[in-house]
């Protein structure tokens, strides 16, 4: 559904929403172990996801890191797509049509046209903290090393 750069930048603000704070930041060693990234492909989705600050913030030098604030913790998980470049997805046609609709709908519109709604509101209702504290529980993972 997402490119490969988004599901790294999930999971990488994930780990970094349970892990940090502001007095304790992440490296980026350690936050590409933790998702099982490159670490160069870790440190271009980092670069996107802190621009302006807007999802996850950083300091640089020898007690820098990466970091989340409490009110960057309350954003929906979509703040996440809007800033890798793929809140469009949600949007899409399952197919890639660019014309798909009520009225010139795809062979499978109607059917995905409730799933399509139930995953708008599952990005905007489920918060980045959410996720984080799941998977501190032990429920879920962000990883699938064993």
């Amino acid at each position: 559904m997402f490119s490969k750069a988004t599901e790294y930048a999930l999971r990488a603000t994930i780990y970094i929403a349970q892990k940090s704070t502001k007095e304790k930041k992440i490296g980026i060693d350690e936050i590409s172990k933790a998702i099982d990234s490159p670490q160069s492909f870790t440190a271009k989705i980092l670069q996107a996801l802190t621009k302006d600050n807007k999802v996850v913030s950083s300091v640089r030098g020898p007690n820098g890191g990466f970091f989340l604030t409490e009110k960057a913790k309350k954003l929906p998980v979509r703040s996440i797509l809007q800033a890798m470049g793929e809140d469009d997805v949600l949007e899409k046609c399952v197919l890639g049509l660019k014309q798909c609709s009520e009225i010139i709908p795809c062979p499978m519109h109607a059917q995905y046209k409730s799933i399509k709604q139930q995953l708008i509101k599952l990005f905007v209702t489920k918060t980045i903290q959410h996720l984080a504290e799941d998977t501190q529980n032990g429920y879920v993972f962000i990883n699938n090393k064993k």
